[in-house]
């Protein structure tokens, strides 16, 4: 490809920032300049792209008319500021937020909803739903065809690093005390980590869900198309790195044909399905990797209604960065 355009990756320090601007040279995404934005604390630092450190400016003082496509990787309050000024600016924003509401910048996942995508103008205002919400729908989609769902339920264990550097500077510390038997003084988390699971990820409301679990169902009946789904979840905090892995149960109208459910799960983008007798795991399959694993498929103990599952992905890798880098490639050919 001959033309290039010119992007920004806002929040270009952090974790899914940083794993952005490796898979766009990964997959050779077609760019003229690429301008990587931060906070001032972050400014001033450098990234590698392509054999070089390219250097980190302030997010406050860019002018977005300088680029064609903006992927937002930073937090909520950074959307909320400068999504906008950009979009005014006629640059196509890409956000991994979720602050910006579904009317104006619809939640898309390549497998399960790009046709979303077709009736946008420009510029385009997109968002990348949670890697959780991602993950999930990346595995439903494909099974909207041989299933009746009427219900899902999911624990979500959590990797420390969906909260940043500092959570897996934390369990790492964390880590390294009990293990040198030294005294632990929680920091980051409100208490022990480390060798520990955490019941909520985030404060919980009155009725005692956390933003992230009521964002993950939102955003998961927004990219299926199925506002009405009920959707049960716990979100939890694993001591892990990296690499989100869920427990889900499907609850279907009627008995399910276990093969036609792996025919359809073996033949769908972005999966792979793990043979049974087998199962997944974050560090052994999903981390670095471009795919959600799904194993473990069966009925209920005494229910053939019932589809249990068994997911793991690369929270940082597959469930924001190159979901965002996926969208951007959808999108391509308007913006060139």
């Amino acid at each position: 490809m001959n033309q290039s355009i010119d992007i920004a990756v806002i929040g270009a320090t952090g974790t899914v920032g940083e794993t952005l601007v490796q898979i766009l040279e990964e997959r050779d995404f077609p760019i003229g300049t690429l301008h990587l934005l931060a906070s001032s604390e972050s400014a001033g630092s450098s990234v590698p792209y392509r054999g070089k450190n390219v250097r980190v400016r302030e997010v406050d003082e860019f002018d977005f008319s300088k680029v064609q496509l903006a992927f937002f990787a930073a937090g909520p309050a950074v959307s909320l500021s400068f999504a906008s000024r950009a979009t005014d600016a006629g640059c196509s924003v890409i956000d991994l937020s979720g602050a910006l509401p579904a009317d104006k910048a619809p939640q898309v996942v390549p497998e399960a909803n790009a046709q979303v995508l077709a009736g946008l103008k420009k510029p385009f205002l997109v968002s990348g739903p949670s890697p959780s919400a991602t993950t999930l729908a990346v595995v439903l989609a494909p099974l909207m065809d041989v299933l009746d769902l009427q219900r899902v339920s999911l624990t979500a264990s959590l990797a420390v690093s969906a909260q940043g550097r500092e959570a897996v500077s934390e369990l790492a510390r964390q880590t390294a005390e009990l293990l040198n038997v030294r005294p632990l003084e929680p920091k980051f988390f409100d208490r022990q980590i480390a060798f520990n699971l955490l019941a909520q990820v985030g404060k919980p409301d009155e009725q005692g869900h956390t933003l992230l679990e009521k964002r993950l169902v939102r955003e998961l009946r927004q990219v299926m198309a199925l506002p009405a789904l009920k959707i049960s979840v716990t979100c939890i905090q694993a001591p892990v790195f990296f690499g989100d892995s869920y427990s889900v149960t499907l609850q279907c109208a009627k008995d399910i044909d276990l093969a036609k459910v792996n025919a359809a799960l073996e033949d769908a983008p972005g999966i792979e399905l793990v043979e049974a007798g087998d199962y997944p795991t974050p560090v052994g399959d999903a981390v670095g990797q471009d795919v959600v694993y799904v194993g473990r498929v069966r009925h209920g103990i005494d229910d053939l209604s019932e589809l249990n599952l068994w997911l793991t992905s690369d929270n940082v890798r597959k469930g924001a960065a190159l979901n965002a880098v996926q969208l951007a490639e959808l999108l391509i050919k308007d913006l060139l």
